[in-house]
């Protein structure tokens, strides 16, 4: 599964950008203009290494772990691919329950269950029946996931006639179609029934609402050539027909607006989705296939990524052959790990183009009893999705994330100044003040909190809006997270309490706080928010300075920032300290990585020697007793945390554990390539975290960037030495970085500036000093020599 040319993802880009045209976000379930229909955009995939391929259809009842992704970035569905009976589960990223939970319990914690607090749930069930396509009654099944198209597939031959389907969820016609074609003088006969999940009675169209007052709802059409397509009751059924395309189409008055209580009092969602479905269904087939096809490629076709060739026994096997051959051979799988970095890719241009950001399940639910309600977790979940975006050419993708925080930040700011400060609340402020704003460790669409109080959750937040800040340098988006950031200040401001050291040195810690998620609850100054509001501090500064804001005030944080306690060594275990306490205070092989937050995602400990080699040699130590395996996510953090410190080897071998094959719900990627996190012994659920933040970790071996420098392969395994290469990559400072490779050395890098100006590029005691203009570039290729 090795790249495209080296340059050829960016001009397929530029040339369906001008296909389809500036397509805009839909930041809710809306009327919108009709799009422009590109006249040649090609709809073949072309590249086969995009491609996954299974044997099998999935289960009614294992779609988690077997359904098929499709996604608009708002309207998501799974789809079972079975012959005779096509199910997709249908989600809309806003169709959540509860609201803006501002009870607290007598803990002065927040509530967190599906009433109150809230949760994702499914939108609508659709089924398309055709009787005689039994599987057993078919040969040569076989199931397509075209990662470059944006389209699941199948195909099979029934009687001599080959029969085809091609599934779909397009952002520019807002609705998922499914296409059944035939080869050899076939006919479809069948039903198409369209169900809601919460009680609705079956319809070709139907709307309700939550007691929340969110309402909803969801519509379907069909038509064919060559036979009939009549409404029946509650169902569509189709006779003799040779080809036959079914809409759905669907979504929630939902609006990004506190103000109006994040609703749109006039949107009607059944008759918008009868409208948006009778629209669509005015094009044939192919003609809404390659409207998608344009705008999906104008996001998936902005990175390249070869990590070298695959055997051609590898080749030969299915996707599920291939994932179980990895884990049982031993043997590097070059092209599988390449195409694991593009799935991932591609589950985020499916939920993170317009709408609410991705949680713990992006727009892929199997029921209406999702997990920790496919929330937004402030601790890791939400943070770890997005790493992966500037990383890999989806900056766009992390728009949803930013708009969210921006939108929410007003409830944020009025919940935390009315009840942080609860006398029952075990960690509220101890100087009696309270300013700016935080957040709890769970949030909901609705500006709600959930289960206890998260005080660093909100500086992590910051950081990561920063982050996309170095990547783009985006004024536009510095404006429009400066609030943020200048809130969170503030609610720090009030919260660090000045303790003295055994050396008389006075420095101000963290209040009452435990490190997520574990030790004591009671203790200050625990690692995880020292070093999460130390890297704030300094990026507040950075914001004021460039927007010539706030300078008093930035002065202030500045004096805050010199006065920061920050971690040291135990004598006792050797480890980073997690606590302000010599002893291991929690559990030592803990899924958190909280202490070694600025080894990664920040960086203030670093191997090169800007950082005290003990504090690196702690934080490798702490590293190393965490241990090799965990949770997927858990185990991608590792990962990125020993790209950090140069370790190819261990690094990857974390990235290959999440290879591993999930069994009865054991940790490990899942049929479908979902990552599975096992809850407890033969119950796994889908987590899709590990999902975004695995290819993190591989691009993260490539390339280490901070402003103003920039690090080739400084993490490559061996697996990947012989030759490959990686294009579109953003790095910090903003640049983009294509790069090739061979025999462990780079032998070619280009910098693209997209607002960067000077950096330092090294590899191997070798360093550079580039300068480029913004929007100009250079190309490097003496590194090798």
């Amino acid at each position: 599964m090795s790249s495209a040319p080296f340059d050829l993802p960016r001009r397929n880009v530029l040339a369906l950008a001008a296909a389809t045209g500036a397509l805009t976000g839909l930041p809710a379930f809306t009327a919108s203009a009709a799009p422009q229909r590109p006249a040649n955009s090609p709809t073949d995939s072309g590249t086969s290494h995009h491609t996954l391929w299974w044997q099998a259809p999935a289960g009614d009842t294992s779609m988690i772990e077997q359904g098929l992704p499709v996604g608009n970035g708002r309207l998501g569905a799974l789809a079972s691919n079975d012959p005779g009976h096509e199910v997709l589960l249908v989600t809309d990223a806003t169709m959540w329950t509860g609201g803006l939970n501002d009870t607290l319990d007598s803990d002065g914690q927040f509530p967190y269950g599906r009433a109150d607090f809230g949760s994702l749930t499914l939108l609508a069930r659709l089924t398309v029946d055709i009787p005689d396509h039994d599987l057993g009654a078919v040969a040569g099944y076989r199931r397509t996931l075209d990662l470059e198209r944006g389209v699941v597939g199948a195909s099979y031959v029934r009687s001599g006639v080959t029969y085809r389907r091609e599934i779909f969820s397009s952002r520019p016609d807002d609705a998922i179609v499914l296409h059944f074609s035939q080869n050899g003088g076939g006919r479809y006969t069948g039903t198409i029934t369209l169900e809601g999940t919460h009680g609705e009675t079956a319809a070709t169209s139907f709307g309700a609402a939550f007691a929340n007052g969110l309402k909803y709802g969801a519509a379907v059409t069909a038509y064919g050539s060559g036979g009939r397509v009549t409404v029946s009751g509650a169902n569509i059924t189709f006779s003799g027909c040779k080809d036959l395309t079914v809409v759905v189409s669907g979504g929630t008055n939902y609006a990004p607006d506190p103000a109006h209580g994040y609703r749109d009092p006039k949107a009607d969602p059944q008759k918008l989705a009868r409208s948006k479905v009778r629209a669509a269904a005015e094009h044939s087939a192919d003609t809404l296939l390659r409207t998608h096809v344009a705008d999906h490629r104008t996001a998936f076709g902005t990175f390249g990524l070869s990590l070298g060739e695959s055997t051609a026994e590898q080749r030969a096997l299915d996707t599920w052959e291939r994932i179980q051959l990895r884990a049982t051979s031993g043997e590097p799988d070059p092209e599988l790990e390449a195409a694991y970095v593009q799935f991932g890719r591609y589950l985020m241009v499916g939920s993170s183009r317009g709408s609410l950001p991705m949680g713990l399940q992006g727009v892929w639910l199997d029921g209406n009893d999702p997990d920790w309600m496919g929330d937004y977790h402030t601790d890791i979940n939400i943070q770890m999705n997005y790493w992966m975006a500037d990383r890999v050419g989806l900056s766009s993708c992390f728009d949803a994330f930013t708009d969210y925080c921006v939108t929410q930040v007003k409830d944020w700011t009025e919940l935390t100044g009315r009840l942080f400060q609860d006398s029952r609340n075990r960690f509220r402020n101890t100087s009696g003040k309270v300013a700016g704003w935080t957040v709890a460790f769970s949030t909901n669409p609705y500006g709600g909190l959930g289960w206890w109080w998260h005080p660093a959750g909100n500086a992590w937040l910051c950081n990561s809006l920063w982050e996309h800040y170095e990547f783009t340098h985006s004024r536009t988006h510095l404006e429009k997270i400066y609030p943020l950031l200048k809130g969170a200040c503030e609610f720090w401001e009030t919260r660090l309490v000045t303790t003295t050291l055994d050396n008389g040195k006075e420095v101000l810690v963290a209040d009452h706080d435990w490190s997520p998620e574990q030790g004591p609850q009671d203790g200050r100054g625990n690692t995880y928010a020292q070093e999460v509001v130390w890297t704030l501090f300094g990026n507040y500064a950075a914001a004021s300075a460039e927007l010539k804001r706030d300078s008093g005030f930035a002065n202030t944080i500045a004096g805050l920032h010199r006065r920061l306690y920050l971690p040291e060594v135990s004598p006792t275990s050797g480890w980073l300290e997690e606590w302000m306490s010599p002893d291991n205070l929690g559990e030592t092989t803990h899924r958190h990585l909280s202490p070694l937050i600025n080894l990664f995602p920040g960086d203030r400990i670093r191997p090169d020697g800007s950082t005290p080699k003990d504090i690196v040699a702690g934080a490798t130590a702490l590293l190393t007793a965490r241990g090799m395996n965990s949770f997927g996510w858990a185990n991608a953090w590792r990962s990125l945390c020993w790209a950090r410190l140069k370790n190819a080897d261990n690094a990857y071998q974390l990235i290959v554990n999440n290879l591993r094959p999930s069994e009865n719900g054991t940790n490990g990627t899942a049929f479908n390539l979902f990552d599975i996190y096992e809850v407890e012994t033969g119950r796994g659920i889908f987590q899709i975290e590990a999902n975004f933040g695995t290819p993190a970790a591989v691009t993260e071996m490539l390339l280490y960037s901070r402003p103003g420098h920039l690090e080739l392969l400084p993490a490559l395994p061996d697996a990947w030495a012989d030759s490959g290469s990686i294009t579109g990559v953003g790095a910090r400072g903003g640049f983009v970085v294509d790069l090739r490779w061979k025999n462990g050395k780079p032998t070619e890098v280009k910098l693209r500036s997209v607002g960067g100006r000077t950096t330092t590029v090294a590899h191997g005691g070798k360093t550079r000093t580039v300068s480029v203009k913004p929007g100009g570039s250079v190309t490097l290729r003496d590194f090798a020599r």
